[in-house]
């Protein structure tokens, strides 16, 4: 859980790091993929503890006339789910070590 944490505040820095370029011409918007190797990595049965967050760069989206690809609406819609993504994960912490507290109070 801490390494999706980790992973979705390293995205959030990315998401800025494209909207701080906006307006660079020639800049290739980056996304950081995690979850979805998480779950390519459980599908085919390889150590979870083995995959690391990657940096790509973003191929798909068209790029105006100066060479950016970057998109305000993208960017800002990927901190939506970046932060819902977040707030579920630390609510997921949270409730694992409330479940530790009350085992460990239980035992005494």
């Amino acid at each position: 859980m801490a390494r999706l944490l980790s992973a979705s505040v390293r995205r959030a820095e990315v998401i800025s790091e494209n909207i701080a370029n906006a307006n660079t011409p020639g800049f290739q918007r980056r996304v950081l993929c995690f979850e979805e190797l998480l779950r390519d990595a459980t599908r085919a049965g390889r150590d979870l503890a083995r995959v690391e967050p990657e940096l790509e760069l973003d191929r798909l989206t068209p790029a105006k006339p100066d060479g950016n690809n970057v998109s305000l609406e993208l960017e800002v819609n990927g901190l939506r789910e970046n932060k819902l993504l977040y707030d579920s994960y630390a609510a997921c912490l949270a409730a694992q070590f409330e479940l530790l507290r009350s085992s460990i109070e239980g035992s005494r």
